[in-house]
């Protein structure tokens, strides 16, 4: 029987996907209203090349919409010339900073556009269990409420006893990895909770998909390395292929490299300074309104927000109305930080 289990929820200007691993969250997909087709993972689209960068080995791409992408100067892609026309499917989504990857059909003709888009929300959750249903509803709502909150987190508990704190950088991914309170044997408890830290960290790792060059601190001395290998070659097989294993140093720290696929959760969610986007704020507001609306089916609900975030849900209150009825009202708080929203019943 699959250990995995799958959770959709559809709520006003955004759908997220859940994957549970053994009941707790290992993928969390999302797919907001506003999201650009053409930059979506897996897109088909014509592209024009605007600059070859052969020093780079990469040819940047107009997409007709949303940042370049960059294709990789291999195969066939050494011969394109500035101008060129190409047909190109997306492998990898933008992320701060950087641009998405695509990957050369052939050549193309006409402006740039979109010809197909990526696999819908759906066809990506059901390719990482076939075997189980997707389940939607309230049972959904909390599975992505509860994804959400821990892809955010940095510090995560590891069952036994122990932790991990994981915190991306522009470099690298670092996973700290801490014993915590523990008695008996000082060396047989930094091995299991070393060896849990790498379960933990893969899991969480592509709940809030982060790839790239990962570095674990792993506790204490003299690593059994050839444990620690096996246990990375398992736990990061669901990112295969592409993943790539480095050996332990001298100082406890083991490096990894991880395929990036999807844009990182925590760019979906917040801004550059780590706090809720205006977006997921006013995102997070309407489904509150939602769930109280439903539990109360005769009040009418406000909802106080910041100004910002009143501009953020003003797209997706139709949606809402056509849901609960014209009984709630979103009102601006100046003296609300972004993050921050109240609701009340009347």
């Amino acid at each position: 029987m699959s250990r995995r289990r799958l959770y959709l929820d559809r709520a006003p200007g955004e759908s997220r996907g859940v994957v549970t691993l053994d009941g707790r969250p290992e993928r969390l997909l999302i797919v907001r209203a506003d999201d650009l087709p053409v930059q979506g993972l897996g897109a088909r689209s014509l592209a024009r090349v605007r600059r070859i960068d052969r020093g780079l080995a990469g040819a940047f791409l107009d997409l007709g919409d949303g940042p370049e992408a960059i294709l990789p100067l291999t195969g066939a892609a050494k011969a394109l010339t500035e101008g060129a026309a190409v047909e190109v499917e997306l492998t990898v989504e933008a992320r701060r900073g950087k641009g998405a990857v695509a990957r050369l059909i052939g050549p193309g003709e006409g402006p740039p556009r979109l010809l197909a888009g990526g696999p819908s929300l759906i066809a990506r959750l059901s390719a990482f269990a076939p075997d189980q249903a997707v389940v939607e509803g309230p049972e959904a709502r909390d599975a992505a409420d509860a994804a959400e909150d821990a892809a955010l987190a940095i510090e995560h508990a590891l069952p036994g006893g122990g932790s991990i704190a994981i915190e991306p950088t522009r470099a690298l991914t670092a996973v700290d990895v801490d014993l915590g309170a523990s008695g008996g044997d000082a060396r047989q408890a930094a091995r299991r909770t070393n060896l849990a830290a790498i379960g933990e960290a893969a899991r969480l790792l592509r709940l809030k998909s982060l790839g790239g060059l990962i570095v674990f601190d792993l506790i204490g001395a003299s690593h059994d390395g050839a444990a620690l290998t096996a246990a990375l070659r398992a736990a990061f097989e669901p990112d295969q292929p592409g993943v790539a294993i480095g050996p332990v140093s001298r100082f406890g720290i083991l490096q990894l490299s991880v395929p990036r696929r999807a844009r990182p959760v925590t760019e979906i969610l917040c801004d550059a300074d780590a706090a809720a986007s205006a977006t997921t704020t006013a995102l997070r507001l309407l489904r509150g309104l939602e769930r109280e609306g439903r539990a109360d089916g005769g009040a009418r609900l406000i909802g106080l927000c910041a100004p910002t975030v009143v501009d953020a849900a003003s797209p997706y209150i139709r949606e809402l109305i056509d849901r609960l009825g014209p009984r709630f009202e979103i009102r601006a708080d100046p003296a609300l930080r972004r993050g921050q929203f109240e609701i009340s019943t009347q």
